[in-house]
C-alpha cells in the first residue's frame, strides 16, 4: 500500500454527482481520491497512478467497466471494486469472472462502501505481508505450475488463461493442498466480508477453473466438492493430460 495512513484510491465514474459525494465521503475518512469520467482514459490512469484500489463503474462513455477490468488485469493487482447497476446479477458474475474483486450494486450505500473498500484492501495488504514473510512464489504439483508474483499458470507446459479472481481461489486452494477449506472460509479470505450463505462468486470461480485446469467437471478429482465441507485441491493430480477426457458439467 503506497501510504498506510492514507491509502490512495482511483474513481471511475461518469455521474458528477454520485462522484462528488464519494469522493468527498471517502475523503472525510482519511482516503485520498483520484478521478477519472471517461472509460477511454480509464487504463492509462491506473496504470500511471497505480493506487492501492479502484473504484470501476460498468456504464462509462466510450469503454466500458468490463472492458477496462478486463485489460488492468494484465498489469494491475490491487483490488478492483465494481459499481453495477441495481439487480443486474449479470453483472456482478460477469465483473467476478473478469477480475473484479468485489461489486456493488447503486445506489451506493455510503457505509457499505466504506466497509467494503477497508476489507479489500486488509485483504489486499494481508497478502502482500504473507509474501514478503516468506510464503513460496512458485507452487509445483506434477505437472501443473503456479506462480504468485505474474499470477502465471502453465499445466504441462502450456499457459492457462484465467482471470486475477480465478488465481487467487488457485492459490489459497494449492496452498493447502490435501484439506478441506470451506466456502465460509474462501469468501472471508477472498472478498473479506463474511459469508451470507448466497455468496456465489466462489463457486463460479471454482467451476471455471474446473473447466481450465481439465478437470472432470462432472465428477471432480483435481478440484473436488466434499458435500457440505468445502472444497479440496488434490496434490497428486496433475500428472495426467486429460485434456480431451473431461466431462460436460451439469
Amino acid at each position: 500500500m503506497s501510504d498506510i495512513q492514507q491509502p490512495h484510491l482511483l474513481l471511475v465514474e461518469d455521474d458528477t454527482s454520485l462522484a462528488e459525494w464519494i469522493m468527498d465521503y471517502l475523503s472525510s475518512h482519511g482516503y485520498r481520491i483520484s478521478h477519472i469520467n471517461r472509460g477511454d482514459v480509464a487504463l492509462a490512469g491506473i496504470q500511471q497512478l497505480q493506487p492501492d484500489l479502484v473504484i470501476l463503474d460498468v456504464m462509462l462513455p466510450h469503454k466500458n467497466g468490463f472492458d477496462i477490468c478486463r485489460e488492468a488485469r494484465m498489469f494491475y493487482h490491487h483490488p478492483i471494486l465494481m459499481l453495477t447497476a441495481c439487480g443486474e446479477e449479470v453483472d456482478e458474475i460477469l465483473g467476478l469472472e473478469l477480475g473484479a474483486n468485489d461489486y456493488l450494486s447503486k445506489p451506493v450505500k455510503p457505509r457499505v462502501l466504506l466497509a467494503r473498500i477497508k476489507a479489500l484492501l486488509r485483504n489486499d495488504l494481508s497478502r502482500n505481508e504473507k509474501a514478503d514473510a516468506g510464503q513460496p512464489h512458485i507452487l509445483m504439483f506434477g505437472q501443473l505450475k503456479i506462480i504468485q508474483d505474474s499470477k502465471a499458470v502453465t499445466l504441462h507446459g502450456k499457459n492457462i488463461a484465467i482471470t486475477s479472481n480465478e488465481f487467487d481461489v488457485l492459490w489459497l486452494l494449492a496452498l493447502r493442498a490435501g484439506k478441506v477449506i470451506s466456502r465460509e472460509e474462501l469468501v472471508t479470505q477472498l472478498r473479506g466480508i463474511e459469508y451470507d450463505g448466497l455468496d456465489r462468486s466462489i463457486d463460479i470461480r471454482i467451476s471455471r477453473l474446473r473447466k481450465k485446469l481439465h478437470d472432470n467437471v462432472a465428477q471432480p478429482y483435481r478440484i473436488k466438492t466434499i458435500w457440505t465441507k468445502g472444497y479440496l485441491f488434490a496434490a497428486d493430480a496433475w500428472e495426467e493430460d486429460t485434456s480431451d477426457k473431461t466431462g460436460a458439467e451439469e
